[in-house]
């Protein structure tokens, strides 16, 4: 009899914040520079990133409905999430696609309120439509926590496994565009960059584009397992009306783990969604969280710690010590002086 066994959930937990965090350190400085479809890749991320970690602890070891308004909320979330890095990828893939061709860079109104409806829109969409479709209340997964429940109709493929791969397949044009061209005009784009007052240059406009190429490895591939996983395990029903797929909508399935690990399709669905969100965020990291503006915001971030600490960073990286004086005072009142060594 097959028994999934994988690691502790404590270490999912780990990662999941790790996860947490490569997704918002280089939120800052994507921020100031209005890159909405990186910015909105982040976000999305960390809080799914965020969810997950957060019911990896709650319900480790139980399946218990602690916490109900949690649940509704975080499992509709999941549900735009489904859509969300594709989405976002789609956003990063036409602005690529749009520099390739036009050769111009431009930051528009229009194009910020464009990547806003493809980037958050899709996703939040994609929360009422699922809602058509959803079988009952939630699903508590012992160890993974609540997880929206979708009914398998005709329906349900339409409206919430297909969004996924149409717009991947979209995305999926444009990068091969982008790739083509860039191939065949290079030093004309670099020349570009170089000319233009933008953040972006052709080191940067290559790791977006491999960003957005690795997404869709994942996006449409994936997508794709997981309607058939959901289709072999339950199955797909008529849909025959409205009250039929929402008869009993409030009940909340409780699934102990000796029963989702022994089943490998349901087991591999489980983890491989909840780790592939963890790796979203490392992958990202990858790209962007070690580039000369992450080194450059890394350094000034801790040049304004040690600042704070009355350390200079000139101080340290002198390797000659210096004596001063430091003179400290309690209510006003000097009542010692000290001598400090400090490097120079």
């Amino acid at each position: 009899m097959y028994f999934y066994t994988g690691p502790p959930n404590w270490v999912f937990s780990v990662f999941a914040f790790i996860g947490l965090l490569c997704s918002t350190i280089p939120l800052p400085w994507h921020l100031q520079a209005w890159n909405i479809g990186t910015c909105l890749y982040m976000i999305w991320n960390a809080l799914a990133c965020f969810v997950l970690f957060v019911n990896s602890i709650v319900w480790n070891g139980n399946l218990i409905d602690w916490a109900p308004a949690w649940c509704d909320i975080s499992t509709h979330f999941l549900n735009g999430f489904n859509l969300a890095i594709p989405a976002c990828s789609l956003c990063i893939s036409r602005r690529l696609y749009q520099i390739a061709s036009a050769h111009t860079i431009t930051k528009t109104h229009r194009a910020i309120i464009i990547d806003l409806l493809i980037g958050l829109g899709l996703p939040l969409l994609q929360i009422p439509l699922q809602y058509i479709v959803q079988g009952h209340r939630y699903n508590i997964y012992e160890d993974i926590g609540c997880l929206g429940e979708t009914y398998e109709t005709p329906v349900a493929v339409v409206l919430f496994h297909l969004p996924p791969i149409i717009v991947g397949c979209v995305s999926a044009v444009c990068c091969t565009i982008s790739i083509k061209r860039l191939y065949h005009s290079r030093a004309q784009l670099k020349e570009l960059f170089s000319s233009t007052n933008s953040n972006l240059n052709l080191n940067r406009y290559i790791r977006l584009m491999l960003l957005a190429c690795t997404n869709l490895f994942m996006t449409i591939p994936l997508s794709i397992w997981v309607l058939w996983v959901d289709v072999r395990i339950f199955g797909l029903s008529p849909w025959i009306s409205w009250e039929d797929t929402h008869r009993n909508f409030s009940r909340v399935t409780q699934i102990p783990g000796t029963f989702w690990r022994s089943d490998i399709y349901i087991a591999a669905s489980l983890e491989t969604t909840r780790w592939l969100t963890v790796a979203c965020s490392f992958l990202f990291f990858t790209y962007f969280g070690f580039g000369d503006e992450a080194m450059k915001n890394y350094r000034a971030a801790f040049t304004s710690v040690t600042n704070r600490m009355g350390y200079s960073t000139a101080m340290m990286s002198s390797g000659r010590l210096s004596t001063a004086v430091v003179v400290e005072s309690r209510g006003g009142m000097s009542v010692r002086r000290k001598e400090v060594n400090y490097r120079r």
